[in-house]
């Protein structure tokens, strides 16, 4: 366990979240997408570190209840470091907000993902728990992501997710690569992934989930879609503001309507 005063990558300590520390977390890859969440969504905001870019801000929901917006950085083995120590500074509750390239011709940019599992191909995900272990989202939560979506009148999509780890090799990119000679186990990836139903790529979630089945944490993911990869690997420039901000929107109600156990 790391120094319970201070936590080395988050950059912050126990004694920094105040007498009603926060249980709830929502975790952006993008320290602006953090920061932002924090100005808009909560008030009494403020900053709890900057550290290695993986900047947290805490603040409170409408309710009172206090809220973490925390940074993940790219990618799972980054996540894993940060969701390891933010369960050990007490959070029970992390919704992940992130952003996301469609595979599915009816999945369109501007719209969001609520992922319930993920097709996970992802080394730091071994180390937590061996591959065949499944990872899946926290039922309860996703029906609160689900009907904050609903509620908010936001196109969504609810389903398998593929986690993996790279962003230009392992989401099948070449036009856009600066390595257009992919591994044979990934040439036609995209659309084997496209027959089995699954509707997008990112690269935390799939780690984040098995994470939340070990530790014994609720876990969430939601996010805006930015590219239409049935059309093209390019992000969607004109659709990301508004994929973001529902995506942000969603998670935000559903963690003003968690439940927690043992908690008020």
């Amino acid at each position: 366990m790391a120094n319970a005063d201070y936590f080395y990558h988050v950059g912050f300590g126990h004694i920094d979240l105040g007498p009603e520390p926060p249980l709830i977390a929502v975790l952006s890859g993008d320290p602006e997408r953090a920061r932002l969440i924090a100005q808009t969504q909560l008030r009494e905001v403020r900053m709890l570190s900057e550290n290695r870019g993986l900047n947290s801000y805490l603040g409170l929901l409408p309710d009172g209840r206090p809220l973490l917006s925390a940074t993940s950085g790219m990618g799972a083995p980054s996540l894993s470091i940060v969701v390891n120590e933010l369960v050990q500074a007490g959070i029970r509750v992390i919704i992940r907000i992130g952003t996301t390239g469609s595979i599915q011709d009816d999945v369109k940019a501007g719209s969001i993902v609520i992922t319930n599992a993920a097709l996970c191909r992802q080394g730091a995900a071994d180390d937590i728990a061996p591959p065949e272990y499944p990872a899946a989202a926290d039922p309860f939560l996703t029906v609160e992501l689900v009907n904050a979506a609903r509620d908010l009148g936001i196109e969504h999509h609810v389903g398998i997710t593929a986690s993996v780890d790279s962003f230009y090799e392992g989401q099948e990119r070449r036009e856009t690569s600066a390595n257009p000679h992919l591994m044979r186990r990934l040439q036609g990836a995209t659309e084997e992934y496209r027959r089995l139903n699954i509707l997008n790529y990112e690269m935390e979630c799939g780690t984040l989930f098995k994470m939340g089945s070990v530790y014994g944490f609720r876990a969430g993911c939601v996010c805006g879609v930015i590219a239409q990869r049935t059309s093209a690997e390019t992000i969607v420039q004109e659709r990301k503001t508004a994929a973001v901000d529902a995506a942000i929107r969603v998670a935000i109600l559903a963690a003003s309507r968690c439940k927690i156990p043992g908690s008020r």
